[in-house]
């Protein structure tokens, strides 16, 4: 079995082959760096994606406030992750990496902050 991937590993965008028998990785082609063939091996074999989010924001000069998994985690987690975010709500002030939610969905990764917020009261 052949899977075709476009690499996101730099800017190229090249399109990697990915020979495949059995679950097994028999050959990566088509990749014209190093990235590619790891992030080709890595997507067939246990993909993984960053989370971006937002979520409540009490006393804060916004209503909500922008959070991403600090890596990534397995794909089929992103929906368990979104879930568990609708539940959070942070009372401001935020700082940029701040714990939002530790371990996301049971995975290790924790969703952090990703900018600085307010009490309405400073303003």
């Amino acid at each position: 079995m052949e899977e075709k991937l476009v690499c996101i590993g730099c800017p190229r965008g090249c399109t990697v082959k990915v020979e495949m028998e059995d679950g097994n990785i028999l050959s990566v082609s088509g990749n014209t760096c190093t990235w590619g063939e790891a992030y080709a091996r890595k997507e067939v074999t246990s993909p993984e994606r960053i989370v971006t989010s937002t979520v409540r924001l009490t006393g804060g000069v916004l209503p909500v406030v922008p959070v991403k998994t600090k890596s990534g985690i397995p794909k089929d987690k992103m929906f368990d992750c979104v879930k568990a975010l609708r539940e959070v709500e942070l009372k401001a002030p935020v700082k940029i990496g701040d714990v939002a939610l530790a371990d996301a969905a049971g995975t290790g990764v924790d969703v952090i902050v990703t900018k600085n917020i307010e009490n309405i009261e400073k303003m």
